[in-house]
């Protein structure tokens, strides 16, 4: 509850823990759009964590269409 306040408030970190918990279904519905969502929020403010996150789900297409490119250049920025 506090990490999707504090995400909604913009903390990158929050941001990150909350994708996870989506993606993984940790205590909170299972959602892969919505996990994308956050590590996209985190990866914008140059999260290294949440930039690979948001590689392997463009590359493997998944919360959004499959993108090689775009997977590289997330790849490249959480280098």
């Amino acid at each position: 509850r506090y990490y999707r306040l504090a995400a909604e408030q913009g903390d990158a970190d929050a941001q990150f823990a909350v994708g996870q918990c989506c993606e993984l279904g940790l205590g909170l519905p299972q959602n892969i759009g919505e996990a994308t969502r956050y590590y996209r929020l985190a990866a914008e403010q140059g999260d290294a964590d949440a930039q690979f996150a948001v590689g392997q789900c463009c590359e493997l297409g998944l919360g959004l269409p499959q993108n090689i490119g775009e997977a590289t250049r997330y790849y490249r920025l959480a280098a």
